[in-house]
């Protein structure tokens, strides 16, 4: 049983290294034989009584001692206390048996409910066994030496054997192998990776062996950041574990107060004498045995604690508890389209040109003035351009490139300038442009010199669905209301898409401040209990994933800016995994909220049953260790 009604603290009471357990069980166990062994002896033995206060003080002593500091350092009303004064009245009133076995079952039940507990956190930190033990480091004359991870630096070399895990993250520079990156993604399919390859800490390498050369430390790798986020998931409390905290400081004076006037009471009325005092004592005695709130301040933070669990089971990171209760209210999830919907890989799929230039002249231009972009509609172009390569490639000098935000580039070539983006670059610039509905990002290429302003054509570059987004979609849309679109495409690609994933409500032509613009008109017209999720690709999505009540990242793995930015990362590209986290999200909260009503309501009716004189002490102790324990039983099923 917990100590302390603060959630933090309450784990912390949980965490028994292995000795306190087996100092636990001998007091336990000893005490039980001194008990047992008193009822050899005379009832009105003295030695007897010295057993039994001597079990008593084996079985709680901690406990009395506990309650004298917290009483010294005026923290008074919590569970130490409430089986204090509850075991001393049964000594005053000469019920030494009843004060020691309470003691002994108050220590056992404690003792299985930290089990169960730590058996649970062992369960769900072994999810996230990511954390690399050693680093293989290879010196310059060949050899290898086992290091820390922490002490590794940026550029140097490991090496990584099969079955170990991957310790920082880096690029492979020598070998080839198939890493397992289930722990990490939650998903069983392993990846090839290769020379020239990016990795990332955290995962298994399964054969091979792979040369690795250090890009991050260990404190800014992967694998850190990911550990430093599922450690820190507790410190956001939900509303109802807030709402148990207050509960539990208020509920535990009240009962005090309702023990002290049920012993004062009812002999006032039904007669004062020593013998009514002492029946209606002892009931007291048993209400505050009853009326500890440990099933509520225990399972309550261990069910959100669960459910963060088994969205990482599920290659889901999410950054606190408070945001499972959001995720169980969501009302609108508004997806970014590209990288998200998409699988954000261009390719030019029509090229078509105007004032006779030649196809190939046309890609080359807009290749060129791409040259130093790294948008992924300018690395198409450049692929394309590399595919269609001839031996009597032009040489263009480029000069003066201005990148221009949600537009498109302008760049100097052969001292002309050449335009090279959407319908509003054209017409910023006056350039009398065709306008086409073909489906694809339509890219338009126009030259300008001092004696015109001429149109050479566009580009159409199409983006592929993910292979999942349609059932995902499918999927999703059993459990919201509402799922809108948005992109900076033209609107035909957005209707396209639009048709495709069943995604009807959409904005296109959106600029990046747009699209944070239009999140917060969607906001403003939601109520403040449902939520509002945006879902991104992490990278250029940050304003819009901290402006939304949650914001999701998908396919995020390594990625500093999703996990900075989001609420939710979503460790792979599966849009599928939504569906899940939205699942567990609601399954957390419905089991959250079955233990406040189990645990309140088991408790009101043991309590009016202690009242009316129905329940004994020993059964007011079984009555609150199995409530607890099924409370904390309940809160582990979301694992499954």
């Amino acid at each position: 049983m917990c100590h302390n009604h603060e959630h933090s603290a309450c784990c912390e009471e949980h965490s028994h290294n292995h000795s306190t357990d087996k100092k636990t069980i001998f007091r336990i166990i000893i005490s039980i034989l001194l008990l047992s062994s008193a009822l050899f002896f005379n009832p009105a033995s003295a030695i007897k009584t010295s057993i039994i206060i001597f079990a008593y003080l084996l079985a709680g002593g901690d406990i009395l001692l506990k309650a004298i500091k917290n009483i010294l350092s005026k923290d008074i009303f919590d569970e130490n206390f409430l089986m204090s004064i509850a075991t001393i009245g049964a000594v005053i009133l000469g019920e030494y048996p009843e004060a020691a076995m309470v003691m002994i079952l108050y220590q056992t039940g404690e003792f299985l409910q930290s089990q169960a507990v730590k058996k649970s956190k062992k369960s769900i930190s072994e999810l996230m066994n990511i954390r690399p033990d050693y680093a293989n480091i290879e010196n310059s004359d060949g050899t290898t030496k086992k290091v820390a991870p922490q002490e590794v630096k940026i550029n140097d070399i490991v090496l990584v054997k099969a079955g170990e895990k991957i310790p920082l993250d880096g690029i492979i520079t020598d070998g080839y192998a198939i890493i397992d990156t289930r722990a990490l993604t939650g998903e069983s399919v392993p990846t090839k990776v290769k020379e020239g390859d990016s990795v990332i800490s955290g995962c298994i390498n399964t054969n091979g062996l792979i040369k690795i050369k250090v890009t991050k430390s260990f404190k800014e790798s992967t694998v850190s950041k990911i550990l430093k986020l599922v450690e820190e998931a507790g410190e956001r409390k939900t509303k109802t574990e807030n709402f148990i905290t207050k509960f539990a400081k208020y509920y535990t004076p009240i009962v005090v107060l309702l023990a002290l006037l049920l012993t004062i009471i009812p002999p006032i009325f039904t007669g004062i004498t020593l013998q009514n005092f002492q029946i209606w004592g002892y009931r007291a005695l048993i209400f505050l045995v009853i009326s500890c709130p440990c099933a509520l301040v225990i399972s309550i933070p261990l069910s959100f604690f669960a459910g963060i669990g088994a969205a990482s089971k599920n290659g889901i990171l999410i950054k606190g508890s408070s945001f499972i209760e959001r995720l169980a209210h969501t009302n609108t999830i508004i997806f970014d389209k590209t990288g998200t919907l998409t699988k954000g890989v261009f390719e030019v799929v029509k090229v078509v040109p105007f004032n006779g230039i030649e196809k190939q002249n046309l890609i080359e231009l807009a290749a060129k003035a791409e040259h130093y972009s790294n948008h992924p509609i300018a690395l198409s172009l450049k692929q394309a351009y590399k595919n269609n390569e001839t031996e009597t490639e032009s040489i263009f000098q480029i000069a003066n490139m201005e990148e221009i935000a949600g537009k498109g580039i302008k760049a100097q070539i052969d001292n002309k300038i050449i335009l090279v983006g959407n319908n509003e670059l054209m017409t910023e610039y006056a350039i009398s442009y065709k306008q086409s509905q073909e489906a694809g990002t339509i890219v338009h290429v126009a030259r300008i010199t001092d004696d015109e302003k001429l149109y050479l054509g566009y580009i159409v570059i199409s983006d592929k669905l993910k292979e999942d987004t349609i059932p995902a979609i499918n999927s999703i849309k059993k459990q919201v209301k509402e799922l809108i679109m948005l992109t900076g495409d033209s609107t035909s690609t957005a209707e396209n898409i639009s048709k495709k994933t069943g995604i009807t409500k959409f904005y296109a032509e959106l600029l990046p401040s747009d699209k944070v613009t239009k999140v917060e008109e969607i906001m403003a017209k939601s109520t403040n209990k449902d939520s509002v999720i945006f879902v991104g690709d992490g990278i250029n999505d940050a304003p819009v994933l901290t402006r939304a009540d949650i914001g999701i990242a998908m396919g995020a793995l390594g990625s500093d800016a999703a996990i900075e930015a989001s609420d939710v990362v979503i460790m792979d590209d599966k849009l599928s995994k939504i569906s899940t986290l939205l699942k567990i999200s609601k399954k957390t909260m419905k089991i959250a909220k079955e233990n406040i009503v189990f645990a309140i309501g088991v408790k009101i009716i043991f309590l009016v049953l202690g009242a009316i004189g129905v329940m004994t002490m020993w059964g007011a102790v079984f009555a609150d260790v199995g409530v607890t324990l099924v409370a904390v039983l309940n809160a582990l099923r979301i694992l499954k």
